[in-house]
C-alpha cells in the first residue's frame, strides 16, 4: 500500500504554503515516527553535515535530535516553489541539557514525488546562542499559533 500525503505536486502558492504548514506542525509534534511518514521510503537528506537515507534513518536522526534539542519550537515559512519543489526558511528555538538556549536559523530545499512524499531534503542551519529572556517562541508543545511568524 502506497502512502500519500496531500497536497500533491505540482504546487500552487496555496498548496505549497499548506505543505510547509503541515511540515511545521509535524516537526513541532516532536514525534519521529509520525514525521518520518511524510518522507519517501528511500528519502535522502543532507542536514547540516549529516547525510540520512530512508525512513528508519530519519526516525533515528529525529530521535537523537529531539533528545538533544529540548523544548524545540519551530517556525517555517514558504520561500519559493515550482512544480514538485519547495524552498523554505525557518527558525527554531531549543535548549541543551545544561539550560543553554539557542535559536537556529536556516533554509531547506525539498523535492516531492507524485504521492506528495518528500524524496529529497537539503537543510543548511546555523545556531545562535540566546539568553532565555530573548526567546520568541513560547507556545505550548505542539503546533505553532498561526499569528507567530518570523
Amino acid at each position: 500500500m502506497t502512502i500519500q500525503r496531500p497536497p500533491f505536486p505540482p504546487f500552487t502558492a496555496e498548496t505549497a504554503a499548506e505543505k510547509v504548514r503541515l511540515a511545521e506542525n509535524g516537526w513541532n509534534s516532536r514525534n519521529p515516527e509520525k514525521v518520518a511518514l511524510a518522507y519517501a521510503v528511500d528519502s535522502f537528506w543532507r542536514n547540516r553535515a549529516e547525510f540520512v537515507r530512508g525512513r528508519e534513518a530519519i526516525v533515528a536522526f529525529l530521535t537523537r535530535k529531539w533528545q538533544r534539542e529540548l523544548d524545540y519550537r519551530l517556525i517555517k515559512e514558504l520561500w519559493s516553489y515550482d512544480k514538485n519543489r519547495i524552498a523554505v526558511r525557518f527558525a527554531y528555538e531549543w535548549h541543551d541539557d545544561s539550560g543553554n538556549w539557542f535559536r537556529s536559523y536556516g533554509n531547506e530545499n525539498w523535492e516531492f514525488d507524485r504521492d506528495g512524499l518528500m524524496r529529497l531534503r537539503f537543510a543548511s542551519i546555523n545556531d545562535a546562542p540566546i539568553q532565555e529572556n530573548d526567546r520568541k517562541y513560547h507556545w505550548p508543545w505542539g503546533a505553532a499559533p498561526t499569528i507567530i511568524r518570523h
